[in-house]
C-alpha cells in the first residue's frame, strides 16, 4: 500500500523550495547546500516523471503539476508534523493519575496534596473521585486509594493504616443532650453510612442490647454523614483518617472513648507492573510515609 511514497528528504526539499521558490533558501532553511537540494528536487521528479519547477527569467516558479503537488503535500507534512510532535508530548507526559474514595479525597487529601506537588514539582497530579471504593482498577488509572480488606489479585497492595471507628457529635448537640454513659446513645438519632453494620458492630461491642439500630438516615457517602453530624442532625460512627479534619476544627468531638477497629481499611494499590515506575514509587512513598507521620505523632499527643 505505501510502496510507491517518495523519500522524505525530497519531500521535504520540494516543500521548502516550492514555499520561498528559491533552492537557495530552502538550503538554508535546511542546513544543507544549494547542490544538495537540486539533487532531492531531481530524485522527487524522477520518482514522480513529472517536472516540478521551471525557471523564468532567472526566477523560479513551479510548474502546475508543481502547484497541486505542493497544496497536497503541505498538508501531510503538517499533518505528519503535528502527529509527531503530539507523540513526542504523550512520551514527556508525566501526569499521573490517582483514582480515590470521594471523602477520602475531600477529607485527607486534597488538603495534603500541596506538599506532594511541592516535592514533585514535575509531577502532574490528576484526581478522580470514585464513588465506589474499591474493584477493577482500569488502565487509565495508575494508582488508586482502596477501602476494604486487601484481598485484591494481580495490585501491588499496602496498607496505609488500621484505625478505629468513632463515636462523634457538635458540641453544640452534647450540649443540648448531653451523653454521660453509652446507654444515652438510644436518646439520639444514629447517622449510618452505606448500612446500619458498623452501628450493629458498635452496639455489641458496647453491649448495649436495647440499642434500636434500626433508626436514623442512610447516607451514601462518608462525607454526607460528617455533615448530617456537624449540623446537629445525630450521632455519626466515622473512620478516625476521614474523621480528623472535623476533629481538629471542633465540628466534631468524641462522645466517648472507643477502640473498636473499622472492619475495613485504607490501602494504595497499581497495577504489577507499573510498580517501578517513578511517578507511582514517588506518591506511594509519600502517601504511607505522611500517614505513618500523622499516626505516630497522634499516639504521642
Amino acid at each position: 500500500m505505501y510502496k510507491r511514497l517518495p523519500p522524505l528528504n525530497s519531500l521535504k526539499a520540494f516543500e521548502s523550495a516550492a514555499r520561498f521558490l528559491s533552492f537557495t533558501k530552502a538550503a538554508d532553511e535546511l542546513f544543507v547546500t544549494q547542490a544538495a537540494i537540486s539533487h532531492q528536487i531531481k530524485i522527487l521528479e524522477d520518482f514522480l516523471g513529472v517536472a516540478l519547477f521551471k525557471r523564468k527569467n532567472r526566477a523560479l516558479e513551479l510548474t502546475d503539476f508543481g502547484k497541486a503537488y505542493y497544496a497536497d503535500i503541505t498538508k501531510i507534512l503538517h499533518r505528519l508534523a503535528e502527529a509527531t510532535d503530539k507523540l513526542f508530548a504523550l512520551k514527556n507526559d508525566k501526569h499521573l493519575t490517582i483514582s480515590v474514595p470521594q471523602t477520602f479525597g475531600i477529607q485527607w487529601l486534597v488538603p495534603r496534596l500541596s506538599e506532594f506537588n511541592k516535592l514533585y514539582p514535575d509531577i502532574e497530579v490528576r484526581l478522580k473521585g470514585v464513588d465506589q471504593d474499591e474493584g477493577l482498577l482500569s488502565q487509565d488509572i495508575d494508582i488508586a486509594i482502596y477501602y476494604g480488606k486487601g484481598n485484591w489479585d494481580n495490585l501491588q497492595v499496602d496498607r496505609l493504616v488500621e484505625e478505629d471507628l468513632l463515636v462523634l457529635a457538635a458540641p453544640k448537640l452534647l450540649a443540648q443532650k448531653p451523653i454521660h454513659q453509652p446507654q444515652d446513645l438510644k436518646h439520639h438519632t444514629l447517622l449510618h453510612i452505606h448500612a446500619r453494620d458498623n452501628w450493629q458492630h458498635m452496639a455489641n461491642y458496647l453491649a448495649l442490647e436495647e440499642l434500636n439500630i434500626q433508626q436514623g438516615p442512610i447516607f451514601s457517602h462518608t462525607f454526607m454523614a460528617l455533615q448530617a453530624a456537624i449540623h446537629e442532625q445525630g450521632i455519626v460512627l466515622a473512620n478516625r483518617i476521614l474523621a480528623q479534619q472535623e476533629l481538629d476544627n471542633g465540628n466534631l468531638q468524641p462522645v466517648f472513648d472507643t477502640h473498636l477497629r473499622d472492619p475495613k481499611s485504607f490501602y494504595v494499590v497499581n497495577h504489577l507492573d507499573n510498580s517501578n515506575d517513578e511517578r507511582i514509587v514517588a506518591f506511594r512513598s509519600w502517601i504511607i510515609q505522611t500517614i505513618n507521620q500523622e499516626e505516630n505523632k497522634q499516639e504521642n499527643e
